[in-house]
């Protein structure tokens, strides 16, 4: 089963080694070794890091002879980008609506009716009239 391509480029990011390719990528294009200089495991497993990458579109390489530089992909980023994006409208929705409820709350706590009977918003309302006299 091929998963998504947004969950392909998480799955790729979620390594801290293909996370940090990604950075050093994002200085500038550079080949197969020396992206593996600073690691302390194989070039075999270089390319296995880089082949999840390719694999998401967050890099590529070109075909042709040895060295090839690998170059990232920066509209792979646009998937992410899409999806934070929604996600903090929402959030930022809530976070609005939570405050306009606290400065409604704040408002009722010491605004020009503090301390007063609020029961005229409840009238005419039989469901809510029998809680009003009990208090």
């Amino acid at each position: 089963m091929t998963a998504d391509p947004l969950s392909r480029v998480l799955a790729a990011l979620a390594d801290p080694t293909r996370r940090d390719m990604v950075a050093r990528l994002a200085e500038g294009d550079a080949t197969v070794s020396q992206l593996a200089e600073p690691y302390r495991m194989s070039l075999q497993a270089v390319y296995k890091h880089l082949r999840v990458l390719e694999e998401a579109g967050l890099v590529s390489r070109p075909p042709g002879p040895q060295p090839r530089r690998v170059h990232l992909e920066a509209q792979a980023f646009d998937l992410l980008d899409i999806w934070i994006e929604r996600h903090r409208v929402r959030i930022e929705q809530r976070h609005r609506r939570l405050d306009a409820v606290l400065a409604e709350m704040k408002g009722d706590e010491h605004g020009p009716n503090h301390g007063q009977d609020h029961g005229d918003e409840h009238r005419g309302r039989p469901e809510t009239a029998g809680h009003l006299d009990d208090a």
